[in-house]
This record gives C-alpha cells, sequence and structure tokens, in this order.
C-alpha cells in the first residue's frame, strides 16, 4: 500500500498493482493505470520528483512520479510516470501526449534505463525522501541498516553508510525535520552551508540524521522512544511542523496490532501517548497530510485478524493542545459495491 499527496484536494492510492487517484472533495476514486506485468512490488517505494525548475511541482494536473524497489531475490524496478490529473479537462486528450500517466523505466540523458539499487540491496520495507538543496537528492533507508544518497540529476549513488543501529531497519517511520534546514553559517567569508535533516524511528531506536551536501557526510544522534511504541512498527506515520504522529503498528514479538496514536515532538524531543485511538487495530497502512484542509487521510493495511482491508479513514485535527489532540474519525469502509460510513470520536 502506498499513498501521495499532490494538493489539498487530491491524493493517490496505490493497491497491489493498481493505481487509483482519490479527490477528496468529491470523495470519488479514478482508475489511473497498471504496473506492467513483470514487475514485483514486494518492496518498493513512490515518491514525488521536482519539477524541470528544481522546485517541488505544486500544479497536481502535471507531475513526476518515481517508483522503485525490488532486491536480488525479486525482480528491480525503477518507473517513472508523467502524470496528468484524470479530473481535468487535459485528460480527454492523453492520446496527444507521449507516455502520460503510465510507468516508464527510468532514463538517463542517453537514454539508457536506470535501476535504482545494487546487487544485495533490499527493498522491501523501503522508506525514501526527496531533498537537497535542488531537491535532487533522493534518501534511501533500507534493510542491512543503510542510508544510500541517490543524485537524481546524474543518476548515481553518491553515498552509502551503515547505520548503528540494532534493529532492522525496513517498514519503519522517515520524515524530514521541517523540510530543507538552511542554515546560514559563514565562516570566514566562506559559501553559506546547507544542511538536511531526517528523522528515523524503527522500533525502540529512533535517529536524527544530518546529512552536509557540501562534504557528502552525515553526522548521526540519537532520540528517546517511549515504552508504549517501542515493540511496534509497521506503522503509519506523517509529519506535522514540528511533530511526528504515528498509527497503529505492528509487535512482531507477540503478533499484536495495535490502534493507539503516539505522538513524537521535535521541538521538545518528548513523546505522547493519546487517549483517542483508531476505530480498530491496524498495521501495514499509510498516513498523508492534507495541508490546508487541517486533516489526515488514512489508508489501507491490515487488522489483528492478518486480513487485508480496504479502509480510508479521515482524521480531522480540531483542537491543537500540548496535553490532548482532539480529532473525528470519518471511517469508511467498502462492501462490495456498497460504500458505508460510521463515526468514531
Amino acid at each position: 500500500m502506498c499513498a501521495i499527496q499532490t494538493r489539498t484536494s487530491h491524493l493517490w492510492r496505490l493497491c497491489t498493482k493498481i493505481l487509483h487517484f482519490y479527490h477528496i472533495l468529491k470523495n470519488e476514486y479514478k482508475f489511473i493505470c497498471e504496473y506492467p506485468s513483470d514487475v514485483e512490488l514486494r518492496g518498493y517505494c513512490v515518491v514525488k520528483l521536482a519539477d524541470n525548475n528544481n522546485n517541488i511541482n505544486k500544479d497536481s494536473s502535471q507531475i513526476t512520479l518515481l517508483s522503485f524497489g525490488g532486491s536480488k531475490y525479486t525482480k528491480r524496478h525503477t518507473l517513472v510516470m508523467k502524470y496528468v490529473s484524470v479530473w481535468s479537462n487535459i485528460s480527454n486528450k492523453l492520446n496527444e501526449f507521449d507516455k502520460y500517466n503510465q510507468w516508464t523505466p527510468l532514463t538517463d540523458n542517453n537514454n539508457h534505463s536506470i535501476i535504482i539499487g545494487r546487487y544485495n540491496d533490499d527493498y522491501i520495507g523501503v522508506r525514501a525522501l526527496i531533498g537537497g538543496s535542488n531537491n535532487h537528492l533522493l534518501f534511501i533507508t533500507y534493510r542491512s541498516n543503510t542510508i544510500s544518497v541517490f543524485d537524481l540529476n546524474t543518476f548515481q549513488f553518491i553515498k552509502h553508510h551503515t547505520l548503528s543501529t540494532k534493529n532492522e531497519i525496513c517498514y519503519h517511520c522517515l520524515v524530514s525535520e521541517n523540510g530543507q534546514v538552511q542554515e546560514m553559517m559563514k565562516t570566514n567569508g566562506e559559501k553559506n552551508k546547507q544542511n538536511y535533516r531526517v528523522l528515523l524511528f524503527c522500533k525502540n531506536e529512533g535517529l536524527s540524521i544530518e546529512y552536509d551536501e557540501d562534504n557528502n557526510a552525515f553526522q548521526f544522534h540519537e532520540l528517546p522512544v517511549c515504552d508504549s511504541t517501542a515493540p511496534f512498527y509497521k506503522y503509519a506515520y506523517v509529519c506535522i511542523n514540528d511533530i511526528v504522529l504515528f498509527f497503529g503498528g505492528w509487535n512482531n514479538s507477540n503478533a499484536v496490532v495495535s490502534k493507539s496514536v503516539h505522538m513524537y515532538s521535535i521541538r521538545e524531543n518528548k513523546w505522547m501517548t493519546f487517549q483517542n485511538t483508531l476505530i480498530s487495530p491496524l498495521r501495514d497502512c499509510v498516513a498523508v497530510l492534507i495541508e490546508g484542509e487541517n486533516h489526515i487521510q488514512i489508508i489501507g493495511g491490515s487488522n489483528d485478524k492478518r486480513t487485508l482491508v480496504s479502509t480510508h479513514m479521515k482524521t480531522k485535527v480540531r483542537v491543537w493542545d500540548p496535553s490532548q489532540l482532539v480529532m473525528i474519525c470519518l471511517f469508511i469502509y467498502f462492501d462490495e459495491n456498497t460504500i458505508k460510513f460510521g463515526c468514531a470520536k
């Protein structure tokens, strides 16, 4: 399951090999395309790329997606999609546009196919973010406890580093710390220095990772993890300003699926567990912040019966308080062709 936000009124939903586009205001899905038949989606990631002006494209009618993943045990893929909104009038003229709304191989400037990932890299449970001074760097964290940096301009890996973590890094949390942090540090008249920071949480371990783009070097700092969330991973997560919210999760030591909601404050370096919970236990789901709409979409996953569920929850944040998060959840579940609604407070 993968979900990606475009703008305030749209997001994608990817289930198995089928990609849908969801219109938040219309509360409706539309089919976009399927992955090629020879692509295996056991371990992959989808991110939104920057536009030609090195800025994240804010126009949801024309954007570019990158999908990559696999391992030496499964066939690797690295695909891109030029997306034109299926809700706009231009989508009716797709035959006039070459290779829009379909997955095609990523190629370099010489039209050579590019595959992201080395032979021994295992991208099952991988996480990735776009960053760098020009949004040209792909930061990848994955099994073998590795963080890699891939340059999307040169199509080359420029850094691999082994993390000093005890847990296997997979199905974890990876978020930008308030986006790109630009530190205006002038030393002896030298040029300004730009660093990029991400936070990584996996079970009972947390890391703040700072990347110095000028020197191609990492710095790491340990972060606390609260006892109640320490056994879990495979949760949905989303970063809002200086906090990270965690929904549900999986404890593989005792096969427990959580319905708890936790919060980590970046500024205060503290954790909090809320009394409000999900309607039911959930793992392997995804969460997407809808900017400007003041709510979060939580999509898909598995329940405590190990059953895949086609859920779509809307969690609206009404009041932010240091001691309490008040939420109203709109729960949508699918029964064949019927959409039913239920509410929880």
